[in-house]
């Protein structure tokens, strides 16, 4: 059964659960699914609350990890007894309706990976939630409104990357604490976007930012973006699209975490929506403004400064912005290195 066969399967499920109120609230309705491990078919179900669970067959003697407690995700050992049977299992529940979409996501996952491991399904689930847990973790307040921004104008090119390279994601190194947002070996792009309605003014942030890569080349793509009511784009349409495109989720979803975006924040991203209003190229060369280390140390100054930040201008006509045929050599060059 493909992905998307199973996708629809578990909207199914979990929809005809929910059609019908659980009786008392320490019960649940339950439904089996096809996948089937060692003690027997996996199952979805919706409790008291209306949360969704995935659970897990074990034998009654198994432990259950534990660490895993909320306030987005749950697990836990529990029993569960019919007028037939009584089974444990890892019981593994979505404690926040508004991640519903996402958590039928990451259960796709553990389905597919259970049936290439039917004998430790349990394994499987672990395996599953190490990838997928830093996404749904609470850690810290919110990304601010500029630091939305500055996401937006990344995950716009690493999509447009993904269009024609699913692997592209390797090349988005900005969240790794690499100088540049995006990398190859010799070929590498920075992103800069700002919310202000007249002039260009990125900030540079350290004394290698407008470096290129040695003997390479190194692009510049500037995104003025405006707020905007419905017609606009929020972040989680973003990440939604690159999940979607990317042949690596769990590795998009390792940079988007280490990016400090999560998933549990999702309500307050889903309020915060841009439009592009502008977007100019240029080719960061010797007649692009900037300060650097190599220019300091081609001036005989010794770079002993730490935490250098600046902002350029790149308001007027000069540097000129690229035309789109040199937009498209950058992008082919660092591309094709990737391969």
């Amino acid at each position: 059964m493909s992905e998307d066969a199973l996708r629809r399967l578990l909207d199914t499920k979990w929809a005809a659960l929910d059609a019908e109120q659980v009786s008392h609230e320490r019960r649940m309705r339950v439904s089996e699914l096809p996948a089937v491990g060692a003690q027997g078919p996996l199952a979805v179900a919706v409790d008291h609350g209306g949360h969704r669970h995935l659970l897990v067959p074990i034998h009654a003697n198994r432990k259950v990890r534990r660490g895993l407690d909320g306030p987005v995700l749950h697990m836990r050992k529990r029993p569960l007894e019919d007028a037939d049977t009584y089974q444990h299992y890892v019981d593994l529940a979505c404690l926040r309706s508004d991640l519903d979409d996402l958590f039928t996501d990451m259960c796709v996952d553990v389905l597919e990976a259970v049936k290439a491991s039917p004998g430790n399904p349990v394994r499987a689930l672990y395996g599953v939630l190490d990838r997928w847990k830093a996404l749904f973790q609470t850690q810290g307040p919110p990304l601010s409104v500029e630091q939305l921004a500055g996401l937006f104008g990344e995950l716009t090119l690493l999509n447009r990357l993904l269009e024609r390279d699913p692997s592209a994601h390797r090349l988005w190194l900005g969240p790794t604490g690499h100088r540049h947002d995006f990398s190859a070996a010799t070929n590498a792009v920075e992103v800069k976007s700002g919310l202000a309605r007249e002039g260009r003014r990125p900030r540079i942030h350290g004394l290698d930012q407008l470096e290129a890569p040695e003997g390479g080349t190194l692009g510049l793509v500037w995104f003025r973006l405006q707020r905007a009511g419905a017609s606009g784009t929020a972040l989680p349409d973003l990440v939604d699209r690159a999940r979607g495109l990317c042949d690596d989720e769990s590795a998009l979803i390792g940079l988007l975490a280490a990016i400090g975006y999560h998933a549990s924040q999702m309500g307050v991203y889903h309020e915060v929506r841009f439009v592009v209003a502008e977007e100019c190229w240029y080719r960061v060369d010797a007649g692009f403004p900037g300060l650097t280390g190599r220019d300091l140390v081609a001036a005989g100054v010794p770079v002993s400064v730490l935490d250098v930040e600046y902002t350029i201008d790149l308001s007027g006509r000069t540097p000129p912005a690229l035309p789109p045929d040199e937009i498209s050599q950058i992008i082919d060059a660092m591309l094709e290195e990737s391969v």
